[in-house]
């Protein structure tokens, strides 16, 4: 099945990279994922990092970046990004201020178009980031999430759509990665189920009820050039829990 390549977004082994960020590459390295995703740096400077990454045999497929960076530091982050070899500069998500009223989700998205064109003639892709709130939010009677990428142009804003938020929200991954068919070159991996206290869990690829063989058929279909593994919190130790959700990616022949 596996036409997509597999990345992991960092954040999930914050605890780890906290402690020791080139062993964690390491480990991400020796698991089998082709990239990563990052959620800072590491305190790494770009051409040591570049380095690293090269000695693993592994790629930077881009960076979450986080909105106020990206509005006062976007030359810096392109710089950065560059060397390293990344491909691609994504805005993670938005405080509040950023969405808080219809008017300021449409200065926001003119904002997002702005940056999207900035990394774009420095020769990176732009994309956006979604959790759930993008499609309980209401902009002229649609979701915030289809106003956005109206807003916006197909080629200065990609969607990096994160499967398992749009689910929670109550949204099918399999239908919205058909409707953005070629503008969705990035796809978060996750998998989710309701717990005690009936909140939601990130956990393991394939304990939860995401159908995560149908997203990952839809997202090749929709031409998606990197599944990024992601569990927002896990419930064993995270190596373990990217270990287990490794062995399913491979079961399941993604990679």
């Amino acid at each position: 099945m596996g036409s997509c390549k597999v990345g992991i977004q960092l954040y999930t082994l914050r605890d780890e990279t906290s402690k020791d960020f080139a062993g964690a590459l390491r480990k991400v390295a020796e698991a089998g994922f082709a990239g990563v995703e990052f959620a800072g740096y590491g305190g790494m400077e770009a051409g040591k990092l570049k380095e690293l990454l090269d000695e693993l045999g592994i790629v930077s497929l881009g960076s979450h970046v986080g909105i106020a960076r990206l509005r006062e530091a976007l030359d810096e982050e392109i710089a950065f990004n560059k060397t390293i070899g990344s491909k691609y500069i994504v805005c993670p998500g938005l405080g509040k201020e950023y969405r808080d009223s219809e008017q300021a989700w449409k200065e926001t998205f003119a904002l997002l178009e702005q940056i999207g064109r900035k990394c774009g003639e420095a020769g990176l892709v732009f994309g956006y980031h979604n959790h759930s709130f993008e499609f309980q939010d209401q902009v002229d009677g649609g979701t915030a999430f289809d106003a956005l990428f109206a807003a916006a142009s197909a080629d200065s804003v990609k969607v990096e759509l994160d499967a398992c938020w749009a689910y929670v929200a109550g949204y099918d991954p399999v239908e919205y990665l058909g409707k953005y068919s070629g503008r969705v070159p990035l796809v978060h991996f996750k998998d989710v189920r309701r717990g005690e206290d009936d909140k939601w869990l990130t956990v393991e690829l394939g304990t939860g009820e995401v159908n995560l063989n149908a997203i990952a058929e839809a997202a090749a279909a929709a031409g998606t050039e990197w599944l990024i593994y992601e569990q927002d919190n896990t419930q064993n130790a995270p190596f373990v829990a990217m270990a287990n959700s490794m062995k399913w990616i491979k079961e399941n022949g993604l990679v």
